[in-house]
């Protein structure tokens, strides 16, 4: 299990790496913005529990699925769960490329189409 740093860490480089996104801290996490304004992704670093974990935009249905196939690693996060977004919990044994799909995936959510055409480029 990555300690609390390794996973901002390697979140960082797999948020930083889509276009136009920016880092700052928000509710004192940091957290990824598109754009600087819309937020797609957050650390949750025993903010709201005793737990480390990442909040990130879904597409419909995905917190669903996921949650129900494995409780252990998503979970729906307090807040904006209602919303459909997913909570991923890092301080249990995650697959870090399914994580990568699922960054590029809230970044999907949020961003411009013009944006997301990137993406794809």
């Amino acid at each position: 299990m990555p300690s609390s740093e390794d996973a901002i860490s390697r979140l960082r480089r797999l948020c930083l790496a889509l276009p136009e996104v920016t880092e700052r801290l928000s509710h004192g996490e940091p957290t990824w913005f598109v754009q600087g304004k819309k937020t797609f992704v957050t650390m949750s670093d025993h903010h709201h529990d005793d737990r480390v974990a990442v909040w990130c935009a879904a597409p419909p249905g995905a917190q669903e699925v996921l949650v129900g196939a494995d409780p252990k690693r998503f979970f729906r996060p307090k807040y904006v769960g209602h919303r459909g977004w997913l909570g991923i919990y890092l301080d249990v044994p995650q697959d870090w490329d399914q994580i990568a799909d699922l960054v590029r995936d809230a970044y999907r959510e949020v961003a411009p189409r013009r944006l997301v055409a990137k993406l794809v480029a």
